[in-house]
């Protein structure tokens, strides 16, 4: 879990474009292996008392299942320490699930279109009206830092569930930045307990890197940071969602909101997918204020199948909540400045 609060939020509007400065760790020039969408190996060493390599993932995942929790005070911390890298490597700089069109906002006709769609197309355009998207081609770059709080509340094993005693007090706090220069440029630090991830774009490629596995290059197409759609742009949170179905309606923390379901299309995940890592599938839900037109909830998921060398398969789902909350206009474009 993790929440975001005291934000702040700069945005220039748009002029010719200026150099960009090489940032440290930045892998131009580089090969960089592909990134991996989920758990991360390196994450597991606490578990399984040695580094496990890609390829040893499975075993991992055989192991962790198999394991009874923590049965001390060091083995307890060893696995804070774990969960930790592994919620940052899930929650830290995880992609939006598609790419995104840099022609501005996503041409909307309700017409000859089924009533799912059509549905969805009318909750974007009121979306876009509510957020001020439109107002956003104007500007050329933004600015956006704020604080952050990761805690883990409970570890699963296959034989029991170990609760967190007090999850507020073990939790971690840190900060991000985040930088955006239009289109499909970007780059985001974050940093909780001393650990550092970031991650960037330079529209060509997305890559990642972290403490405990380097850096690492996305596959398949150029898709924005998802923290964006966190309610910090509105733009390209329709694009996203320009393909989406309305499947109905849900109440989100009392408000009655409007459901948008996007599903990937099966080649953009064959294209994502590396080696014994097949992405199976990635589904988005967007929950549209009824009141507002605003984003305020949105939950992903995304199977993930690891192919082992002549064993079973083993599956990984990984789900993504985030409610947006406190929505101000900056420039005239609405922002959420904090969340969870």
């Amino acid at each position: 879990m993790s929440s975001w609060e005291d934000f702040m939020m700069m945005i220039r509007r748009k002029q010719p474009p200026e150099a960009i400065a090489t940032r440290s760790g930045s892998p131009k020039g580089e090969t960089l292996a592909p990134l991996m969408e989920g758990p991360e190996p390196e994450s597991f060493e606490n578990y399984t008392g040695k580094k496990e390599g890609r390829s040893g993932l499975q075993h991992w995942m055989k192991n962790h299942l198999a394991s009874k929790g923590p049965s001390s005070a060091s083995s307890t911390s060893g696995y804070k320490r774990s969960d930790l890298h592994l919620l940052l490597g899930v929650l830290g700089t995880p992609l939006a699930p598609v790419t995104v069109s840099n022609d501005g906002l996503p041409h909307l006709s309700i017409k000859e279109s089924p009533i799912e769609a059509s549905s969805a197309q009318y909750i974007l355009q009121q979306y876009i009206a509510a957020s001020g998207a439109r107002i956003q081609s104007s500007f050329w770059n933004s600015y956006a830092m704020g604080r952050v709080k990761m805690l883990t509340s409970e570890y699963e094993t296959a034989t029991k569930v170990t609760k967190t005693k007090n999850p507020s007090k073990d939790a971690e706090t840190g900060g991000f930045v985040l930088w955006q220069m239009m289109p499909d440029m970007w780059y985001v630090e974050l940093v909780v307990a001393g650990n550092k991830v970031y991650a960037g774009s330079n529209g060509k490629l997305v890559w990642r890197h972290t403490p405990w596995l380097g850096a690492h290059a996305a596959k398949g197409p150029i898709r924005p940071l998802r923290r964006v759609l966190q309610g910090l742009d509105p733009r390209s949170t329709a694009s996203m969602f320009a393909d989406a179905k309305c499947v109905g309606e849900k109440k989100i923390n009392g408000e009655e909101c409007f459901t948008l379901k996007l599903t990937v299309d099966p080649k953009i995940l064959a294209a994502r997918s590396d080696g014994p890592v097949d992405i199976i599938r990635h589904v988005l839900f967007g929950h549209f204020s009824q009141r507002s037109g605003l984003l305020i909830h949105m939950e992903d998921s995304h199977l993930t199948r690891i192919q082992s060398n002549g064993g079973d398969s083993i599956y990984w789902e990984t789900t993504i909540n985030s409610f947006l909350e406190d929505y101000r206009p900056i420039d005239g474009v609405m922002i959420a400045h904090s969340g969870r």
